[in-house]
C-alpha cells in the first residue's frame, strides 16, 4: 500500500478555530479533542465509498454519507490517508450522525464533526480558506518583520551575537553558533535543558561536511520533549553550524532561519581582498624577521594608528570591532582585549560595548612605540570611564610653546592661578579650595572651564604634565 504524500504547503489552521466559528455551528462528536492541537491543511468534499486515493493528508473531509455502507472500513481508510477530521453533514441522507460512524471514529482516533443542516459544505470551505488567508498574511508579516530585525542586527558593531539574539527573540527559543567540533561559540536566548544542547550537537554533526562519506545535508531537524530542534550548515568552508531549539515549529520559522543562515555565513566567512592579502603578507614577513622598512610597501603608505580595545569576549566581537573601524588587521586576546592596526586616515570612533585607546599616527618603523601609546591610552580610558582616549604628544618645552599652549587662558588670571594650584596639589579639589580660600565647587567650575578652553583631557597624566611645565615656563 503506498504511503500518503505529505500535506500541501498551505498555512495550517487549528481545527479548534473552525469549531469556535459561531456561523458554522460545528460540533465535535468523537476523536481526540481539537484543543490537542490538530490542524487542517485543506478541505475536500467526497461522496465516494473509499476516498483514500484522492486524499493528500491533512484534510478536513466533508461528506453526507451517500455511500456509507461500512463505517469502520470507511474511517480506517480516511485515517490511513492522513486526513485530520471528518465533517459529516446532517441532511439530506441522514437526520443524525450514525452511531456506527461515531463509534468508528472514536475507535480509530479520527475527529468527527457534525455539520448542521443550515451549514453548507461550501460555507465550511469558505471559512477554511479565509482563515488560511489570514494565517498566510500573519506569516508573511512575521517573516518580513524578522528579516528587517535580522538585517538591522547584522549592521551592529557586534553582528554575530546580535543576529543570534534577534533570531532567538523572533523564534522564541535558543539560537547557538557551533564550531566544527560542536564547540559553542556564541548563543542567545534562554539556556535549554542539557538533552536539548546534546541533541543540537548531534544534529550539527549530521550537517557538518565530512561527518559521513555521503554529502552532508544543508539542514536537519529532530524533536525532543521540550520542542523542536534544527541545525543549519553555514556557507563557506569553516564548518560552522547554526542550531535552533524552539518550543514548536511555526509557519515561517524555516524562512526566518534561512535569512539568519545567509547573514551568519557572510559575517563569519573570511574575506581576503587584495589589500588584506598584502597586509597579511607584511605581517608574515615581519614575523619571519624582515625589517619594517622592507614590509612598509606591503602595509601601504601609512601612517598607521594602533587601537587597543577592551570589551566583548565573544569570538567574533574582535573581528566585528575591526570591521566597524575599517580594518582587517585585528589581534584578539582571550581576556577580551584586542589590538587593531588602523590606517591613520580612518578615524577611530567610540564603539558600543568597547573601551578604546588610540595611539598617535606613526610610520611602520614606529609601530612598537604606537602599541605602547595605545596601551597607556586604553588604561586611562578604563580608569576614567571614558569610551575612547587618544594619545597626545606634548609640545616641545620652550617659552613660545608654553605661551601658545596657555593662550586660551591669557585673559583670565583666576583660571590660570586655579589651574596652577590644582596641578601642584595633584588634582585635589579640597586642598585647592583651602589653599585659594574658595569653595570646592568653584574649583571644579574653574578647572572644567580650563579643560574646555584648552580642549584638554585633564584626567590624562601626560596632559597634566604638559600643562604644568607650560605654567612653569610661561
Amino acid at each position: 500500500m503506498p504511503e500518503p504524500t505529505a500535506a500541501p504547503p498551505t498555512p495550517p489552521i487549528p481545527l479548534a478555530a473552525l469549531l469556535a466559528d459561531p456561523e458554522l455551528g460545528l460540533r465535535q462528536l468523537a476523536g481526540p479533542p481539537a484543543s490537542d492541537g490538530a490542524v487542517v491543511h485543506m478541505v475536500h468534499t467526497s461522496e465516494m465509498a473509499d476516498p483514500y486515493p484522492y486524499l493528500l493528508g491533512g484534510e478536513l473531509l466533508l461528506s453526507a454519507g451517500v455511500l456509507l455502507d461500512d463505517p469502520d472500513r470507511y474511517v480506517s481508510r480516511i485515517v490511513q490517508a492522513g486526513a485530520v477530521a471528518l465533517g459529516f453533514g446532517v441532511a439530506p441522507v441522514y437526520d443524525t450522525v450514525p452511531v456506527e460512524l461515531v463509534d468508528a471514529c472514536e475507535r480509530h482516533g479520527l475527529a468527527l464533526l457534525e455539520v448542521p443542516p443550515q451549514t453548507t459544505f461550501t460555507a465550511v470551505a469558505r471559512v477554511v480558506w479565509r482563515l488560511m488567508a489570514e494565517a498566510r498574511h500573519r506569516e508573511l508579516r512575521r517573516v518580513t518583520q524578522a528579516q528587517q530585525g535580522l538585517a538591522a542586527a547584522a549592521a551592529r558593531p557586534d553582528p554575530v551575537p546580535a543576529v543570534l539574539h534577534q533570531l532567538a527573540v523572533r523564534l522564541e527559543g535558543w539560537a547557538v553558533l557551533l564550531g566544527p567540533d560542536g564547540t559553542r561559540l556564541s548563543a542567545a536566548g534562554r539556556e535549554p535543558a542539557p538533552d536539548v544542547a546534546t541533541g543540537l550537537t548531534r544534529l550539527a554533526h549530521v550537517v557538518s561536511p565530512g561527518a559521513s562519506p555521503r554529502p552532508a545535508p544543508a539542514s536537519a531537524t529532530d524533536r525532543v520533549a521540550e520542542g523542536h530542534l534544527a541545525a543549519y550548515a553555514l556557507g563557506g568552508s569553516q564548518g560552522l553550524v547554526l542550531g535552533l531549539a524552539t518550543p514548536a515549529r511555526e509557519p515561517g520559522d524555516h524562512t526566518v532561519a534561512g535569512v539568519a543562515v545567509v547573514l551568519l555565513s557572510l559575517l563569519t566567512a573570511p574575506h581576503q581582498g587584495a589589500d588584506a592579502s598584502g597586509r597579511s603578507a607584511a605581517l608574515v614577513r615581519l614575523l619571519l624577521g624582515s625589517a619594517p622598512a622592507e614590509t612598509a610597501p606591503l602595509l601601504g603608505p601609512g601612517p598607521w594608528t594602533v587601537v587597543h580595545g577592551r570589551g566583548d569576549r565573544s569570538p567574533f566581537a574582535a573581528a566585528a570591532l575591526g570591521a566597524a573601524l575599517g580594518s582587517a588587521l585585528v589581534d584578539p586576546d582571550a581576556d577580551g582585549s584586542v589590538r587593531i592596526l588602523l590606517p591613520a586616515d580612518r578615524e577611530a570612533t567610540a564603539q558600543p560595548g568597547w573601551t578604546l585607546g588610540v595611539s598617535a599616527p606613526v610610520g611602520p618603523d614606529e609601530l612598537a612605540a604606537a602599541d605602547a601609546q595605545a596601551a597607556r591610552a586604553v588604561r586611562r580610558a578604563v580608569a576614567t570611564g571614558k569610551p575612547l582616549v587618544h594619545h597626545r604628544h606634548a609640545d616641545p618645552l620652550s617659552l613660545d610653546a608654553a605661551r601658545r599652549r596657555l593662550a586660551p587662558l591669557a585673559d583670565s588670571p583666576a583660571l590660570v592661578e586655579t589651574l596652577r594650584t590644582w596641578l601642584s596639589l595633584h588634582g585635589s579639589w579640597d586642598r585647592t579650595a583651602a589653599a585659594m580660600d574658595i569653595h570646592r565647587n568653584t574649583v571644579r567650575q574653574r578647572i572644567g572651564r580650563c579643560a574646555a578652553l584648552l580642549d584638554a583631557d585633564l584626567d590624562d597624566v601626560d596632559v597634566r604634565m604638559e600643562l604644568w611645565f607650560a605654567l612653569r615656563h610661561g
